[in-house]
């Protein structure tokens, strides 16, 4: 027996934007396109027919922005919403706006550019689709399990050996990976911490351009420093660097000294920036000194690397099911024995400071 598809409602004022999105999502045997609209009284009209599982959601248009109908959406009847933003600026504060009303995840509008661009497109447009069908929002059938190969963390650092997982370490680091639903509990962890919390590295699923929004807007709230990360960025007490989106970061340590390496690389566990790649390098340079947390997120990404760090003696913290949004990364990290402890979102920033010994 097959499993039903997601169906998928396409909302964009740009003719070309809903051909691409409707081929994208066509050409995935897990979802079902049942139409498209130019705005969102189109889209309106369209859902009175067919009532669409997830909503694939522009944010400027015409007549009704997507901002105004997405709250429609979530007061009358609440459908998974996930957000397709250009990369401006002005596009990036209108998505975290959409995320406070109730948009479970946000895509990247795709772009007209190489055959590669396209492809790592697609692939995160439709993973964005089925985690918001799979959300708390809405519980759907079983699907498929059919995906294309992901690649593990080997793709951009080899294993860590016992030479450089048993190297003293001489402070303790804070590594914390999430997804879908992440953003605000990200906030969350973020706004408990103190001032002089540990060096903190993330990796947050999210395109790029939209990180260094997303950083400066922790920044502003929490009593920690918020930054998206570059290059070589010494990690400091108090400082919670951000992955840039479409980029993988890795923990690095020179003496006594923690920094940061942004680069390049292919998808890993169909993502880039990786948490398994943040993870595995967390196992290799800071070993037991590390503190792990794997929050709210499809997939099972995080999940070997976390079970790396706990291999390496390193203290690891899931987040509970019942506060996840998705709970598919950290149930795998648990499935493959690599947590210690499993909490709540609001017992996080806790567990970590305890972790830490502060």
């Amino acid at each position: 027996m097959t499993a039903r598809r997601i169906k998928v409602l396409v909302v964009d004022d740009s003719a070309l934007v809903r051909q691409t999105l409707g081929d994208i999502v066509s050409g995935d045997d897990e979802l079902e396109l049942i139409g498209t609209a130019s705005d969102p009284f189109v889209a309106a009209k369209r859902m009175e027919t067919v009532a669409p599982d997830v909503i694939l959601l522009d944010v400027e248009m015409p007549r009704m922005d997507g901002i105004t109908f997405l709250r429609k959406i979530m007061t009358q009847h609440p459908i998974p919403v996930v957000i397709c933003s250009s990369v401006t600026e002005q596009g990036a504060e209108a998505t975290f706006k959409a995320m406070e009303y109730g948009a479970v995840e946000v895509i990247q509008k795709p772009r007209m550019g190489t055959k590669r661009f396209l492809e790592e497109s697609s692939i995160r447009i439709c993973d964005a689709l089925k985690a918001a069908a799979r959300s708390k929002l809405r519980k759907l059938s079983p699907l498929a399990a059919g995906v294309p190969p992901k690649l593990s963390a080997d793709a951009v650092l080899p294993a860590a050996t016992p030479l450089t997982t048993t190297v003293q370490q001489t402070e303790k680091m804070v590594v914390i990976g999430a997804s879908t639903g992440g953003t605000e509990a990200l906030r969350v962890v973020l706004e408990a911490l103190p001032a002089d919390c540990p060096p903190i590295a993330i990796v947050q699923h999210m395109p790029e351009h939209f990180t260094a929004a997303f950083a400066n807007r922790l920044n502003a709230i929490c009593r920690v420093t918020v930054k998206e990360a570059q290059d070589n960025d010494v990690m400091r007490r108090g400082q919670a660097l951000i992955a840039p989106g479409n980029l993988h970061m890795l923990l690095k340590r020179n003496g006594s000294r923690y920094y940061v390496e942004v680069r390049e690389g292919p998808l890993v566990r169909r993502h880039r920036p990786s948490v398994d790649v943040l993870f595995r390098s967390a196992a290799r340079y800071a070993g037991r000194n590390a503190v792990a947390v794997i929050m709210t997120g499809m997939g099972d990404d995080g999940a070997a690397g976390m079970k790396e760090l706990f291999d390496v003696g390193a203290h690891t913290i899931a987040q509970d099911e019942a506060s996840c949004v998705v709970f598919g990364m950290p149930q795998e990290a648990i499935k493959l024995g690599g947590v210690r402890k499993v909490v709540s979102l609001e017992e996080i920033a806790p567990a970590v400071i305890r972790a830490c010994g502060a």
